[in-house]
């Protein structure tokens, strides 16, 4: 029996080192999407694993308000990652659709810059994909953009609901978080630390 464990072992790292050789090595645009909760939290693990591997990382928020000061802005402080909050608010408490709109956009231009300073190994766009759902991007537009712009070994994720197909099809790594239930609906108020 131990020949044979010996043998399996010996023969899995030997299909785990050719695997190495044949596997290309690029980075990976991942896309959390759909109507389950962690979309954005999902993509803030990835980040803290990157971190901690020493890479450097930003987080850019399309929706979330310029001023706002949840568990993990407060995280990311701490540990000297930037983060920048772009927006005013989510677009169903919008004082004003046309800011939102404006804000959008601006931080789509400094993604940009960002994505090609090459200051970065790893950029989390969290919630672009509305900006994109809405057409305030145009999507085609912005996959283009990426496909001509991004650095091969730069790292992307994109979190939203309503990813457009042209996001999913660009994308190295697609995941479809699904609600099966959610305290919101039992009417459990948003807690700390758990959802902000």
């Amino acid at each position: 029996m131990t020949d044979r464990a010996s043998t399996t072992t010996a023969e899995a790292a030997a299909k785990r080192q050719a695997a190495r050789k044949q596997l290309i090595k690029k980075g990976i645009v991942l896309v959390n999407t759909g109507l389950g909760k962690g979309k954005s939290t999902a993509a803030f693990g990835v980040l803290f694993r990157a971190w901690g591997r020493g890479m450097r990382t930003c987080v850019f928020q399309f929706l979330k308000h310029e001023n706002g000061n949840w568990g993990e802005v407060r995280a990311a402080k701490k540990l000297g990652i930037e983060w920048r909050r772009m927006g005013d608010g989510f677009t169903w408490t919008s004082r004003d659709i046309d800011e939102t709109v404006a804000k959008a956009r601006h931080a789509w231009e400094q993604v940009k810059e960002a994505i090609v300073s090459g200051a970065y190994d790893l950029i989390v766009l969290d919630e672009f994909t509305y900006p994109l759902h809405y057409g305030w991007i145009q999507p085609d537009e912005a996959i283009d953009w990426l496909r001509e712009h991004k650095p091969p070994m730069l790292h992307l994720i994109i979190t939203g609901r309503y990813a457009p197909q042209a996001l999913i099809d660009y994308a190295d790594v697609v995941t479809d978080m699904t609600k099966v239930k959610h305290a919101y609906d039992a009417g459990i108020r948003a807690q700390p630390g758990i959802e902000f």
